[in-house]
């Protein structure tokens, strides 16, 4: 168990993904509030006390095929940039795992998911809107399959890996 700290789980991006993503956030993102690689949240903040059942369902549903993605377009944030993804298997696998966390989640958790990738947070609206304008005119949708899940404890801002599990399908 992990001190009380609460747990995050993420859709993990395919090496290449990643790499391309988290470029672009370490470019765009201001450097002091850029703790964290790119990445794809699927839970926020699950309690710490549900590890264990966190860890053996999160093993069970990686025995599936990795599921297919599309990053379908800039998302304006408001005061942020992000790429809207959209992925129908991963959806389906985000709603078994809401389903089993029903009572466990935060107001975070308990609501639609948007499949996501933030690359700019925390800037003004015009530094936004500038970027979000530099990527539209070049972005080409890119399709992948997610990699697998990862499990994480917060920790003070930081993200604490716990475990990682890959898709086996």
């Amino acid at each position: 168990m992990h001190d009380n700290k609460p747990l995050l789980i993420t859709a993990e991006l395919p090496g290449d993904v990643l790499a391309w993503a988290d470029g672009l956030r370490r470019t765009h993102y201001l450097p002091e509030k850029n703790r964290l690689r790119a990445h794809v949240t699927l839970f926020h903040a699950l309690p710490p006390s549900a590890e264990g059942e966190v860890r053996r369902l999160l093993g069970e549903l990686a025995k599936c095929a990795p599921p297919e993605a599309r990053i379908t377009g800039v998302w304006d944030m408001g005061t942020g940039t992000a790429f809207d993804i959209a992925s129908e298997g991963m959806a389906a696998l985000h709603a078994q795992l809401a389903e089993r966390f029903h009572g466990l989640l935060g107001w975070q958790d308990d609501r639609q998911l948007r499949l996501h990738v933030t690359i700019q947070n925390k800037v003004t609206r015009d530094a936004a809107k500038a970027l979000q304008a530099e990527l539209e005119a070049t972005f080409e949708p890119r399709t992948f399959r997610f990699h697998g899940f990862g499990l994480y404890a917060w920790d003070e801002g930081l993200w604490r890996p716990i475990a990682d599990y890959p898709f086996r399908g």
